[in-house]
């Protein structure tokens, strides 16, 4: 059996692209996607008529719901593939305003219904700003389901737990390559790795606090740099993964066992915590690994959204 088969035994896999003409090969669960991903993807041969139908058939409408409407589209094909849920995001422009990601949210929910997708199949990511949880705790009492992205941080995944969304997702590569930028010479890879790694021992404290005090949000362990690392998460309630790393894992046989236990982190001795609006800016404003990588995460995805606007007003 191939780690790949064998990680389907402990944890779901998702995987994370725009070219759903890979996924049949690895037979995900689910699928993510967000604009870098649809950017490098309507970039190629095979998606590029997909940028241009969506934009000659909505010519008259405002860019961006144009833009809500080729994600949509993308998403479409990849449901196609996948028997499960794909993850559509809100415009990373709007992370910092809770009633316009409601808004976006609900518009893009209601443009998967119109092309007969079930909502229970879509979630919406939103950035895990404060606005940002606040506005998938209320997209969630109106049963649409959001999945919060650029996630750095415990009080990050505390206070999407407190909104009861469906599902997070903590950036385990990101996470690493601060930390290995942040220690220079001084770091030792071999030291740094496997249940060490900063990105996999913040997923893996996630987890443990999740399973510890009940909470239904999913952990979906994310970006990801090396198969050592998701094996590392084995047991995680989802791990996205790129075609890249899932063509590794389908390629390695050798034996893996499940690192998360829900079972076991039930009995930790663990503090509760909880945090109000003041409280969760100070703590984030204390990491200062998940303040540079959420808003650089920020930056990235608007600078791919304002591309891919440019290459909707090019077509």
């Amino acid at each position: 059996m191939n780690q790949l088969e064998a990680l389907k035994k402990f944890t779901t896999v998702v995987a994370d692209t725009g070219d759903f003409k890979q996924l049949q090969q690895f037979r995900p669960q689910d699928a993510t996607t967000n604009p870098s991903l649809i950017l490098k993807a309507v970039q190629k041969a095979d998606y590029a008529p997909l940028l241009s139908a969506t934009v000659n058939r909505f010519r008259h409408a405002v860019l961006d719901e144009t833009m809500d409407r080729l994600l949509v589209r993308f998403g479409c094909e990849i449901l196609q593939v996948v028997p499960g849920r794909v993850s559509t995001e809100v415009d990373a422009r709007l992370s910092f305003d809770s009633a316009a990601t409601v808004a976006r949210g609900q518009r893009i929910v209601a443009l998967y219904e119109a092309e007969g997708v079930d909502r229970a199949r879509v979630l919406i990511k939103v950035a895990a700003t404060w606005e940002g949880i606040r506005a998938a705790g209320q997209l969630e009492q109106q049963g649409i389901h959001t999945n919060l992205t650029l996630l750095f941080a415990f009080c990050q995944a505390v206070a999407c737990g407190a909104a009861q969304v469906r599902l997070i997702s903590p950036f385990v590569g990101r996470i690493y390559d601060w930390h290995k930028k942040s220690a220079g010479p001084a770091w030792i890879e071999a030291e740094q790795a496997g249940p060490n790694d900063p990105g996999v021992k913040s997923v893996r404290e996630i987890f443990n606090y999740y399973k510890k005090f009940g909470i239904a949000t999913q952990v979906m362990g994310a970006s990801f740099r090396s198969i050592g690392q998701i094996t590392a998460l084995a047991g995680c309630d989802l791990l996205t993964i790129s075609p890249e790393l899932l063509a590794g894992l389908a390629q390695t046989e050798a034996p893996l066992a499940r690192a998360l236990d829900a079972g076991a982190a039930r009995h930790l001795d663990l503090p509760h915590a909880q945090f109000d609006e003041a409280g969760f800016r100070y703590a984030l404003n204390g990491d200062a690994m998940a303040t540079e990588k959420l808003a650089e995460g920020i930056r990235a995805f608007s600078a791919d959204t304002i591309k891919l606007e440019k290459l909707m007003l090019a077509a």
